[in-house]
């Protein structure tokens, strides 16, 4: 009978450098020569806590009173899936596109609200919105539907049409203070989107 064994990532924290490759050198030894497993030399390294990533994870740099944050990695996938989801190809319905959004950011923030530092946030939601606002941009596809949507939100005529009839493209009309006041985070939010983070960003 033939057996196969797999080791998983681990972390081990020690009080000095001096200290860490030392440690690094005898666990390495002892997985290598008595357990018999494979040592990954490429993701092995001796460094400060708040620099590694661990299961998406890291600590904060404080000695005081280290916390544990989400790394900048984890962000970074995040919103590049975030991207591919709200892709303003596709023929997707806006309801389509929040369907799919929040069973990802669901799954995603059940697993990271676990971390005790959620900074950033406000910016990432923002980003999010103004994703979902380019999309309903380009979904209007007209100057006219545009201009008549606008102005069905109560945006005024002359705003409506020199907005509606802007050359820009979707995302940066996104950013725009019009187009914002007619698709304001309100307006996804009672779509049924979902958005990480905690109650107060």
């Amino acid at each position: 009978m033939r057996f196969v064994r797999y080791a998983d990532d681990s972390v081990i924290y020690v009080r000095s450098k001096r200290a860490a490759e030392r440690v690094m050198q005898s666990v390495s030894h002892y997985i290598t020569g008595k357990l018999r497993l494979k040592v990954n030399l490429d993701k092995s390294a001796v460094s400060h806590p708040w620099w590694r990533p661990y299961l998406g994870f890291s600590f904060t740099s404080r000695r005081d009173n280290p916390r544990i944050r989400i790394h900048s990695t984890s962000i970074k996938r995040m919103k590049a899936r975030v991207r591919q989801l709200t892709s303003r190809s596709g023929g997707r319905s806006l309801e389509q596109v929040i369907d799919q959004l929040n069973q990802y950011l669901k799954g995603w923030w059940n697993y990271f609200g676990k971390a005790d530092v959620a900074a950033g946030f406000k910016s990432i939601n923002y980003w999010i919105i103004r994703r979902l606002r380019s999309i309903v941009w380009k979904q209007w596809k007209n100057y006219r539907t545009r201009v008549r949507e606008l102005k069905k939100r109560g945006i005024p005529h002359l705003k409506a049409i020199l907005n509606g009839c802007s050359r820009k493209g979707p995302w940066r009309m996104s950013k725009v203070k019009w187009v914002a006041y007619a698709l304001p985070r309100a307006h996804f939010i009672s779509l049924g989107l979902f958005l990480p983070g905690p109650p107060s960003v």
